[in-house]
């Protein structure tokens, strides 16, 4: 069964998770997240070992352990086990927006909206750990954090950036702006300012929206926005990636 499948079947009722790989399932540990079972490869368990003590699983424990060779692996998971070891994890209860707004200081807030591809919201989580980013935001339709691509392309810096979903999009746009956030989009449509525009305006409090990889923002966010901000291209090219802009956009603002 894919973790698609599982998550479908078993994401409501018991609030699951995937963690793929010895540094991906010790980062989700590490920041507190609960284990409900590991499924890995034999040759794998040693590595895991001081993990499986601390948490209480296998013989240390009443949390399983299931050990299958790498073939036996593929054809229950659906997938290549990247190095070797999964763990099924319990879905943390999401904080509410206001609980990840800084009270005080300089602040910057990434609002990911509609993204569809997992890869690139991982992609997105590891560019706002890696440039200081506050916390991420993700729309209603926007492609899990937590599902098993996204946390492995994090590296599991999605347990290490404080997240949550913003539900009501893009009527939250105000909530951000009366908590002091100047909202900036960012945009290929005409009347932008370009990034170095934004940076000098040194805005205290930030958030900037990235768009989905298909149609960019909505236009009902577009109208909410008070900057439009874009990247400037050369070389005939028109466009980023939204992860590539992202870490662009981020270590610019940062």
């Amino acid at each position: 069964m894919t973790d698609v499948a599982l998550r479908r079947t078993l994401e409501v009722e018991r609030g699951l998770f995937m963690a793929e790989s010895s540094t991906v399932i010790r980062r989700a540990v590490a920041a507190g997240h609960r284990p409900r079972s590991f499924l890995m490869a034999p040759k794998w368990l040693p590595d895991l070992e001081d993990l499986l003590q601390q948490v209480g699983a296998g013989e240390h424990g009443e949390i399983p352990v299931y050990l299958a060779e790498e073939d036996v692996l593929r054809t229950i998971t659906g997938f290549h086990l990247h190095r070797g070891a999964l763990a099924a994890m319990h879905r943390p209860v999401l904080p509410e927006v206001a609980d990840l707004l800084p009270g005080t200081g300089r602040s910057r807030v990434a609002i990911l909206e509609g993204l569809v591809d997992h890869t690139n919201v991982g992609a997105c989580f590891r560019s706002a750990a890696a440039m200081g980013v506050d916390a991420v935001l993700v729309t209603p339709t926007c492609a899990d954090p937590l599902y098993r691509r996204s946390v492995r392309v994090s590296m599991g810096t999605v347990f290490q950036v404080p997240w949550t979903r913003i539900e009501n999009w893009p009527a939250g746009i105000q909530q951000l702006k009366d908590d002091g956030y100047v909202v900036a989009g960012m945009t290929l449509g005409e009347g932008a300012i370009t990034l170095d525009d934004l940076v000098a305006q040194d805005h205290e409090h930030l958030a900037l929206i990235l768009g989905s990889e298909g149609h960019g923002l909505m236009a009902t966010t577009e109208r909410a926005l008070d900057r439009r901000v874009t990247i400037p291209m050369m070389g005939g090219v028109d466009s980023l990636n939204v992860a590539a802009s992202s870490a662009v956009a981020f270590y610019a603002t940062r």
